[in-house]
């Protein structure tokens, strides 16, 4: 028996203090062959799945969680079957199998399938430029520009967080909330899990009998019976009314009384309902309410905001002042630039009114996010950054010093490379991404700038502020007309700072489960090349195998490949790349009222702030979390109101109903059922790809898919629209 040292020093943050073991055994093998064969594995299947769900129409993405499970049994299974022999290779005697599969070796699994991807996204942000130039912009980029975008785009980040994690990893006071669920997980996972005079099924039998039931139900709403994946019943009792339909419309409405029983539906946007904490459903929730049954009714039917009522409810496309789809080829030039004759003949770009007032909520919620933290967070932050200033030691860094750290050469040499290439790809390969080398030393400075306070904000709040719309800002006003450029220097500015943290982030769940800093690092780099080159070669095939990919007006009816993420970053890149914000949001555009959305942010936390001090003895006021109420609906579009319905409803199920009144089922199966969901589902999408993808559904009433066919006509008198009534 291995002896494990017990220090008896305690973190100080209570919920470290809860949740964090403080022992360590230094002696548990890491480097194992189970260690690098699952992990190469499960981040090749990672990559190719969440490629695939991100073209979907409901893009699910299959999180760490899901391999945190699901390679338990298998890593188990290993250990009772791979031979014990040692063999010898020089002076170096190695074993298949040292010895239990421990937890270290499962963490860094999870790490190597999840290196990639900031914060759960999926798949390498800049997928979607090769996918914009590709599909939309109908545009040539090479393979080995494409690769270098994506990789150096998801490397350059963890240069700068290696420098800097002195400051928000090793400090107590830096303590990383959302790491702390990983290790609730692991600790869950690893330890004793059932008494003797427990009865009742291990996790391992019941997460196999719940994948099996998910895999099997999947075939319901994915081939046999779709309409189940979006039942409309306002829609199917009035089934000739535009505005029953804009009413009850799942997706291109405000939902009322739609559900959906598919798992894939629940989670494409939001993530897994299970897992998310309930002070967050209800915030979630609060904020949805107020603004999808508030705000966008009264300025639909009340105001005619924007002349809603020409263009479809809810809609991430762009439109001509007539209603009709805006042909965006038809003002871009030969240099691939605006082509301002073009454009001033053809008109302005409109959006929908829903599409307009979520990037005002946009810019509300970004200004929202730094008041409030500024605000209600800036003692605590300040006292302990202080406090991590100090160097003053916790159990935890005092147990990982056993350790050899990581050298800083490693990480200058990362920058270095990563940085070289990049200039490589603008300097010689300018033609095909736009951005000008000047931009790329901008963009970098930026995100460099932006990563110490961000990481700062996520350690001590878990409040992430996501500066994508500032870094499309900017560089729609310093170089507009040029589309791939604004989203190229997007993915730098903003990307790779979201990388850096989701890299520190990871660093702190090794710190907390005493994994060698080198292998974390080892395994987060290698990692990160093997998902970004998988991620490209599976949207290579797709773009060039799946006819009319991403283009659902010309896509056959019933077909899933809708890509509504990569709308939504082509419509992005029109709006403040080609034509830049001047001519959407400033004196030449038509929307120069959203840029009062920046006040709301301001003034919104402030009034709160306000209200808390005169009025301290209301313990709830402090708990009026605009960033999060403004930010709720954040990714609507792509995501749709029957994918916030759903989730809501679920997650209040499991984690208040179930919490509470089943609270011993709840702890020991519900982070189980969720990653059974989450692989159930992916696997039979998959197969039912492979194995009927060309033939096609069943053709009967219930292939169809919400009957609310009327939701996108536009309701103005007068306004002509394909299989609509006239008003």
């Amino acid at each position: 028996m291995v002896e494990t040292e017990n220090i008896e020093e305690n973190s100080p943050i209570e919920e470290v203090r809860l949740t964090v073991s403080n022992t360590d055994d230094p002696t548990l093998p890491v480097w194992t062959f189970r260690m690098w064969f699952l992990g190469i594995i499960s981040c090749v299947l990672l990559s190719f799945l969440n490629t695939y769900f991100s073209y979907q129409d409901q893009p699910l993405v299959i999180t760490m969680i899901t391999i945190q499970v699901a390679t338990l049994p298998i890593g188990r299974l290993m250990e009772r079957t791979i031979t014990t022999r040692k063999f010898k290779l020089g002076g170096w005697e190695f074993s298949f199998n040292p010895g239990p599969f421990n937890m270290k070796e499962h963490v860094l699994i999870s790490m190597f399938a999840n290196a990639g991807s900031a914060f759960g996204s999926g798949t390498a942000y800049a997928v979607g430029i090769v996918d914009i130039i590709k599909v939309f912009y109908m545009r040539k980029i090479t393979f080995l520009a494409s690769w270098i975008l994506i990789i150096t785009t998801q490397v350059l980040g963890y240069g700068w967080a290696g420098i800097l994690r002195k400051y928000v990893v090793d400090p107590a006071e830096m303590w990383w909330p959302g790491s702390l669920v990983q290790v609730s997980l692991f600790r869950a996972l690893h330890d004793k899990q059932d008494s003797k005079s427990d009865k009742s099924l291990t996790r391992s039998q019941f997460f196999a009998i719940a994948l099996i039931c998910a895999f099997s139900w999947q075939l319901v709403p994915g081939y046999l019976f779709p309409t189940i994946s979006n039942l409309a019943i306002i829609c199917l009792a009035f089934p000739k009314s535009v505005v029953a339909h804009q009413i009850g419309s799942g997706n291109k409405g405000l939902g009322i009384g739609a559900f959906a029983f598919d798992w894939n539906v629940v989670a494409a946007f939001n993530g897994s309902p299970l897992v998310t904490p309930f002070f967050a459903i209800v915030n979630i929730a609060a904020g949805y309410a107020l603004i999808m049954y508030f705000i966008i009714p009264i300025a639909y039917w009340g105001f005619n905001l924007y002349n809603a009522k020409t263009f479809p409810f809810f809609s991430s496309h762009l439109f001509t002042a007539a209603g009709t789809r805006y042909d965006v080829r038809a003002i871009v030039n030969n240099k691939f630039e605006l082509d301002l004759g073009a454009y001033a003949k053809y008109g302005r770009v409109n959006l929908s009114m829903f599409f307009a007032l979520t990037y005002g909520l946009g810019f509300a919620a970004v200004v929202a996010t730094l008041t409030h933290v500024a605000l209600f967070n800036d003692k605590d932050i300040y006292k302990q950054f202080r406090a991590s200033s100090s160097r003053k030691e916790d159990i935890h860094t005092k147990l990982m010093k056993r350790y050899k750290d990581i050298p800083n050469w490693w990480f200058y040499i990362l920058l270095v490379a990563s940085f070289a290439l990049s200039l490589v790809l603008c300097i010689f390969m300018k033609d095909q991404i736009q951005m000008p080398w000047w931009a790329l030393i901008f963009a970098s400075g930026l995100a460099f700038l932006f990563t110490l306070p961000v990481s700062v904000i996520t350690a001590t709040t878990n409040q992430t502020p996501g500066l994508n719309i500032i870094t499309e800002y900017l560089m729609g006003l310093i170089l507009p007309g040029r589309p791939i450029a604004n989203v190229c220097f997007k993915t730098y500015g903003y990307m790779s700072m979201a990388q850096a943290v989701s890299f520190l982030n990871d660093f702190k769940l090794g710190h907390y489960m005493k994994v060698p800093p080198r292998s974390m690092f080892l395994v987060q780099f290698i990692g990160t090349i093997i998902a970004g080159t998988v991620n490209l070669l599976a949207a290579w095939y797709f773009l060039n195998t799946v006819p009319h990919i991403c283009q659902d007006q010309l896509l056959p009816p019933g077909s899933t490949w809708t890509c509504p993420n990569d709308n939504v970053f082509f419509d992005a890149s029109v709006i403040w790349g080609l034509l830049g914000p001047r001519r959407m949001f400033g004196s030449l555009g038509t929307y120069s009222s959203i840029n009062w959305f920046f006040l709301v942010g301001i003034v919104g936390p402030l009034l709160i702030w306000l209200l808390h001090k005169a009025f301290p003895q209301h313990k709830w006021i402090p708990l009026i979390n605009l960033p999060v109420l403004l930010g709720s609906t954040g990714n609507m579009p792509p995501a749709s109101a029957i994918n916030f319905t759903t989730w809501i409803f679920i997650g209040f199920i499991f984690n208040y109903v179930v919490l509470r009144y089943r609270k011993k089922w709840w702890q020991k199966y519900n982070y189980i059922l969720s990653a059974a969901l989450d692989a159930g589902v992916a696997f039979m999408t998959v197969l039912l790809y492979f194995a009927l993808g060309k033939v096609g559904g069943i053709s009967w009433w219930g292939s169809g898919s919400e009957y609310c066919d009327l939701a996108s006509c536009p309701t103005a008198k007068g306004v002509v629209s394909d299989g609509c009534p006239v008003f």
